[in-house]
């Protein structure tokens, strides 16, 4: 404190800093205890198992709500670089079985990401499938899975945080080739990923994806839950449609006038669409609509 007096700061401004940091610190505190427990309201204490499907292979019964709200905005692309889909969620003729996830292409050694803040609940490996894979448990009620890895950097237990290395991409398991295996999934039930990423921008489609259970890209059947719930769990009034708008992740030193022009519109109809003023300050990581 003496040094920022040295400074030329007031005592005000001093005390105005030290209350800052104090709630900085203790929002960090919270944050890193709710990571050591991610989502334990929505998922129970008893659904840490050992299978994808978190309710496999133990006593606890899924209650699935009818809707809920996923925070989608700190979303991280698991891959760097230029980004791209090999194969789409969705049902397979040619081997006449359910692909769960997107796939994408990767060179072997590869690093892979963490798309958000979690808490790593299965680092396994599978050789008739995933091959070397990982489920992280998120604190917006998502789990991700990882697979196909040549190696991976975090085991169970660890806390890890958006865009921290969890993994080097591989071809192992059931594999014709180097690829990221990523599948989201809530409670168990697999969403399709591209209802709720633009996996070509790295970007979320919106901030808030609201889940409805046998919904557009939802797995209607879940034959593994002894229980469904007909509650919902509220709105928060931020979803969007099923239609995906266009959106942009803010990047460093970007203006509204550099982002209206790459992207082919005007700086008042991104205020507009994202109900905010002229000079609003861009955070470099959020996600703006562009149409």
């Amino acid at each position: 404190m003496d040094s920022l007096l040295a400074d030329g700061f007031t005592a005000f401004e001093v005390m105005q800093m030290e209350r800052q940091r104090m709630r900085d610190a203790r929002i960090e505190a919270e944050l890193a205890e709710s990571l050591n427990y991610p989502a334990i309201d929505l998922y129970g204490e008893n659904s840490w198992g050992e299978y994808v499907n978190p309710y496999a292979g133990t006593s606890a019964r899924a209650s699935i709500p009818e809707t809920y709200d996923i925070d989608c905005s700190s979303f991280t692309m698991p891959l760097d670089g230029n980004i791209r889909v090999t194969s789409n969620y969705g049902y397979r003729r040619r081997y006449r079985r359910m692909h769960r996830g997107v796939d994408i292409n990767l060179n072997t050694g590869d690093t892979v990401r963490a798309a958000f803040d979690g808490k790593v609940r299965i680092n396994n490996y599978e050789g008739g499938g995933y091959g070397h894979y990982l489920v992280i448990r998120h604190n917006n009620g998502l789990e991700t899975v990882y697979a196909h890895l040549s190696r991976k950097l975090v085991t169970r237990g660890d806390v890890v945080r958006a865009g921290d290395p969890i993994g080097l991409g591989g071809s192992t398991g059931r594999s014709t080739g180097p690829h990221l295996h990523f599948e989201t999934r809530f409670m168990g039930i697999d969403i399709n990923p591209a209802m709720l990423f633009d996996l070509n921008e790295g970007v979320p489609l919106r901030d808030v994806y609201t889940f409805r259970r046998g919904g557009r890209g939802v797995r209607s059947e879940s034959p593994v839950y002894a229980q469904k719930s007909s509650a919902s769990i509220p709105s928060s009034g931020k979803a969007g449609s099923n239609r995906a708008p266009k959106t942009y992740r803010i990047r460093q030193g970007d203006t509204l006038s550099t982002i209206a022009s790459r992207n082919g519109t005007t700086v008042k109809k991104l205020c507009t669409l994202n109900n905010m003023s002229t000079k609003a300050t861009l955070r470099v990581g959020k996600t703006l609509r562009i149409r």
